[in-house]
């Protein structure tokens, strides 16, 4: 075990931690984005998309992707769930707001980008 000046346990570099560790880390760190997505109603998907190019919605299909590629049944709408913490509709309803034209052409200027 290393030890800094002080004779704590050094931080190591995340190439050194044992993969086990490192995905209970990752998962760990999913778990707090959606947390504050889910609490950050106010950011809505077309300005996480303009400003970030990723959404709630692609984090629930990457969590499809994922569970795909392990063989784990789970559908679009239990993904959606997943992120959102509510049904992706009422989520809608409650939440999302009409884009101005201002956001749309922002996702439209990214989306000529690849982005």
């Amino acid at each position: 075990m290393r030890l800094d000046s002080q004779n704590r346990k050094a931080p190591r570099p995340m190439s050194e931690i044992d993969p086990q560790t490192q995905t209970e880390l990752e998962a760990a760190v999913f778990r707090r984005l959606v947390a504050h997505l889910r609490n950050r109603t106010d950011v809505q998907n077309i300005d996480l998309m303009n400003l970030a190019g990723f959404c709630r919605n692609c984090l629930s299909n990457w969590l499809k992707d994922a569970a795909d590629e392990k063989g784990v049944p789970l559908t679009k709408d239990a993904s959606r769930e997943a992120v959102y913490g509510m049904p992706y509709d009422a989520w809608k309803a409650q939440h999302q707001k009409e884009a101005s034209a201002e956001q749309q052409a922002g996702f439209a200027a990214q989306q000529a980008k690849g982005h």
